[in-house]
């Protein structure tokens, strides 16, 4: 039986609060919300196995918080394998004692204050550490004119960029765990595709491909005229060829297209996909983070419906251009998360690779397989 679980972020844009609610504790949904006028997103990520039981979907909710604030960029951060360490200047802070100091640590969480003439200053607090730390081995001191915090980490093998997850922090962290795989964006909108996927690609310095300009290259038409003089039955076949040698590539983030034309929203063009981490851009009518949370579950379930073969989930409810960064960080936010529940995914897809992206993913069968002869059957 399957063992799928779940986590829950709120983001926000600008400068309205980014807030987050843990599930327990490997699948990723998050929310992205800054004004009345722009995008909302979830995301959520789905370890799938060969079967599925619906009672093992918990959704444990804790309290929300505001994440990230730091009065100042006047901090150094450093990764020293097992713990990281964070600097922050007191500069002319008038500390009197250690009793001045205040530091707040939990698993995911940070709240640095200092008391000056009997007012609380804060000076960095966040719930959205760049990974779980161990929070009864947190140590801090005074070096001069710097507060000293050392964190353990829970994961001394993830490299942190930063002290907090961010833009920044995640499409540098993002490459150590990607490997080079590649990342395929899926969903009924071939426009949000394609920008989206672009904003990752720069981000993390992959190539950026879109298989809507692949395929006007080829047939010299654009994929209007193309499914009005042959169908969309053709465009989709011709997707999944243009697919099958994109599957090899490494370092790349493939924009699909869209639509009933798209080969990703066809079950069986799917075997393709799986060579590299997928995320379905959803729209949804969802207005809050239950129905959130209850849409992500009927798509876990929901094996009708192709795109829900995808690794991950992003939820838009409308859409902006100017919030295409909010939906990228939604996006590497939840691979991130999804590769940390299981650190072979990238050699697994690597694997799936070199054994000819038969279709077997992710119960990936002995090599001289075929899916002709069956799920349990090999040839000889």
């Amino acid at each position: 039986m399957s063992t799928i679980t779940a986590s829950l972020c709120f983001l926000s844009g600008n400068k309205n609060p980014i807030k987050t609610l843990n599930l327990s504790p490997s699948n990723s949904i998050s929310m992205s919300n800054s004004n009345s006028n722009s995008v909302r997103s979830w995301s959520s990520h789905v370890v799938k196995t060969s079967s599925f039981n619906s009672n093992r979907l918990s959704f444990n909710c804790k309290s929300a918080s505001t994440i990230p604030f730091v009065s100042s960029k006047n901090y150094e951060f450093s990764d020293g394998s097992s713990e990281v360490e964070l600097r922050l200047q007191l500069g002319a802070q008038d500390i009197q004692s250690y009793k001045d100091i205040s530091v707040d640590a939990n698993d995911n969480s940070l709240k640095i204050r200092i008391r000056r003439y009997g007012s609380l200053i804060t000076l960095i607090e966040t719930d959205h550490l760049f990974e779980k730390i161990k929070p009864a081995e947190t140590i801090w001191y005074i070096d001069d004119d710097q507060l000293v915090v050392n964190l353990k980490k829970q994961d001394p093998d993830l490299k942190w960029p930063d002290i907090v997850e961010s833009w920044d922090s995640l499409t540098v962290g993002s490459l150590q765990l990607l490997q080079g795989t590649a990342i395929f964006i899926v969903g009924d909108s071939t426009e949000i595709n394609e920008t989206v996927a672009r904003e990752i690609a720069v981000g993390i310095g992959y190539t950026p491909l879109t298989t809507k300009e692949l395929l006007e290259t080829y047939a010299k038409q654009t994929i209007d005229s193309w499914v009005l003089t042959e169908g969309s039955d053709s465009v989709a076949e011709a997707e999944s060829a243009i697919l099958e040698s994109l599957s090899s590539h490494v370092r790349a983030v493939v924009a699909t297209l869209g639509g009933q034309q798209g080969a990703a929203r066809r079950a069986d063009k799917w075997q393709h996909l799986y060579a590299g981490f997928t995320v379905w851009l959803s729209q949804t009518e969802a207005t809050d983070e239950d129905s959130a949370k209850e849409e992500a579950r009927r798509h876990i379930q929901d094996a009708r419906l192709a795109y829900s073969k995808a690794d991950v989930v992003v939820k838009l409810q409308g859409w902006d251009s100017d919030q295409t960064k909010s939906v990228a960080q939604a996006s590497l936010r939840a691979i991130k998360q999804l590769v940390l529940s299981d650190k072979n995914l990238p050699g697994k897809k690597r694997l799936y690779v070199r054994l000819g992206c038969r279709g077997d993913w992710p119960n990936i069968k002995p090599p001289g397989w075929a899916p002709s002869a069956g799920d349990d059957a090999t040839l000889t």
